[in-house]
């Protein structure tokens, strides 16, 4: 079990910046982002693939987020530029093995983090 715990949450202005932060016990294959806006499905918003660094994001983020993992201090870091009132959610980091968008396939997750984009 991979312990995980989120930090760098907030309310901003639209148009404002957040830096997420993520830190685990262990990085494993694959670390991601989602996010749980009110009354709706938890999503993914950024994975990362720790074997190459290689970077993804859904449609609603891209250009305005950026994932990144620091091997060395085992975090894992989502830059949120551009923020508008529809990212505003709780944000939770998520380890697992494979690549998926699906929360049901990450078996690890921090507590989250509140995110609150004002217009």
């Amino acid at each position: 079990q991979v312990q995980l715990v989120e930090s760098g949450g907030g309310a901003v202005q639209t148009g404002g910046s957040l830096t997420l932060s993520c830190t685990a016990s262990n990085i494993l294959r694959y670390m991601s982002w989602f996010r749980q806006p009110p009354g709706k499905e938890r999503e993914g918003v950024a994975i990362i693939y720790d074997g190459t660094g290689a970077t993804y994001y859904a449609d609603p983020v891209k250009g305005r987020f950026t994932i990144s993992r620091d091997k060395a201090k085992k975090t894992v870091t989502l830059q949120m530029n551009r923020l508008r009132p529809e990212d505003t959610a709780m944000y939770y980091c998520a380890a697992g093995p494979n690549f998926s968008w699906k929360s049901s396939w990450y078996s690890n997750w921090g507590q989250g983090t509140q995110v609150t984009v004002s217009s």
